[in-house]
């Protein structure tokens, strides 16, 4: 069953059905905890392999991040016999992950019930736009969608101007949130023997990213407007220009907001106005304290700024472009980039590790993401079919 990983999760077998970033992501996260995570490709390949081409092959950045420590089969599961080896390969599986509507689910016999007919205590891990059971639940969507109905896109711009903000946040949220689901579901089964369906939504995650705003507003109907850059619930909390860049500058809780006004060196003018009592006084009338920061930041480097700031344990940092945040020291120092040789590239390709680390049973990067249907003869020969039955499928286009 795979190479050993010696993770964690190393002896779990992961069937990922996936595409683009949620239902991919989860089962990488999976995988570097140690599962012997499975890929299914489209045969020509699939859809999100191709998004932002870096290698020879058109494999691009999206894929090599989302589907490091994975092995590739390619496979036609809508063909009678490709479904009857998903069908082998699921008796030897402990979770399915699958980010697809629940009717294609089905036809595809990838709902929990024909799962289980299967292999009884198969966890389905699912993912879908809206979640199952609404007007929508058969929708497709993808993670900018979720993003606007959460009411996030249009807060987060000018008046008038709704934004989306260009990190997938909402995807990965889910896949993260998933990826937790099936550990517990996998904790469950080791106690009580039974399979589940662990279910996410990208409506809900959004909503659950935004949700100090939507609590405050079901519960007081304030109805916030926009403000930009600029935060509402407490201040300082913009971006500032300084002499060679932007930083982001925050403020919270009464100590922060003196440090601030010290050093702006105008501590008894702010400190005693009533109208900067509170984190929510200072957020209501937060133009006039970016309107100062901007002043005090355009005297300085960005260096120097973030300095002072830090010398007065206020929280801020640099507004950095893509490059200088691969570059940073910092980043540099916490090996949060790991890099790794991937065919037809003469340089490695640096991935992102996953967000938390353990340091009894760490996670790990071993290996980048398969190249189109790498391991199909070996993944294919683990449930005892022979070379010749393999070519066989090979030559009826089924793999």
């Amino acid at each position: 069953m795979g190479s050993p990983t010696g993770g964690v999760l190393e002896g779990v077998r992961v069937l990922d059905f996936g595409r683009y970033i949620a239902g991919p992501y989860c089962a990488a996260v999976l995988g570097e905890l140690g599962a012997d995570v499975i890929r299914f490709d489209k045969r020509e390949g699939s859809e999100d392999r191709y998004v932002q081409p870096v290698a020879p092959t058109g494999d691009g950045a999206m894929f090599l991040q989302m589907n490091r420590n994975k092995r590739s089969i390619t496979l036609d599961p809508m063909h009678p016999e490709g479904r009857a080896v998903v069908e082998r390969l699921v008796a030897t599986a402990d979770v399915v992950v699958a980010n697809l509507p629940p009717p294609t689910l089905k036809r595809m016999g990838l709902d929990h019930a024909s799962l289980k007919a299967i292999k009884p205590d198969i966890i389905l891990t699912r993912v879908s736009a809206f979640g199952d059971g609404g007007p929508m639940s058969d929708r497709v969507g993808f993670d900018g969608v979720a993003s606007a109905m959460s009411g996030a896109m249009w807060f987060s711009g000018e008046p008038g101007t709704p934004t989306r903000l260009q990190a997938p946040y909402v995807d990965i949220t889910t896949a993260i949130s998933c990826a937790m689901g099936t550990l517990a579901a996998l904790m469950h089964r080791q106690k009580t023997g039974e399979g589940q369906e662990v279910e996410g939504a990208l409506l809900i995650s959004a909503m659950n990213c935004f949700a100090p705003i939507l609590v405050e507003q079901a519960a007081l109907g304030l109805d916030r407007q926009p403000t930009g850059t600029r935060g509402q619930t407490a201040a300082p909390a913009d971006i500032v220009a300084t002499k060679d860049g932007w930083i982001m500058m925050q403020g919270i809780g009464p100590s922060q907001f003196r440090r601030w006004a010290q050093l702006m060196g105008e501590e008894e003018k702010w400190c005693s106005d009533p109208k900067y009592k509170d984190d929510l006084s200072r957020g209501d009338n937060g133009a006039a304290i970016s309107a100062r920061t901007r002043e005090w930041a355009a005297q300085y480097t960005t260096a120097e700024a973030l300095d002072l700031l830090s010398q007065a344990k206020l929280p801020g940092g640099p507004v950095y472009t893509p490059r200088q945040a691969v570059e940073d020291p910092h980043v540099a120092a916490m090996g949060y980039l790991h890099p790794m040789p991937y065919d037809g590239l003469n340089d490695p390709v640096s991935l992102v590790e996953m967000p938390v680390r353990l340091t009894g049973s760490p996670g790990s990067i071993r290996k980048a993401a398969p190249l189109l249907g790498a391991d199909t003869d070996t993944v294919l020969a683990e449930i005892g079919l022979a070379a010749a039955e393999i070519g066989a499928l090979r030559e009826k286009g089924v793999i």
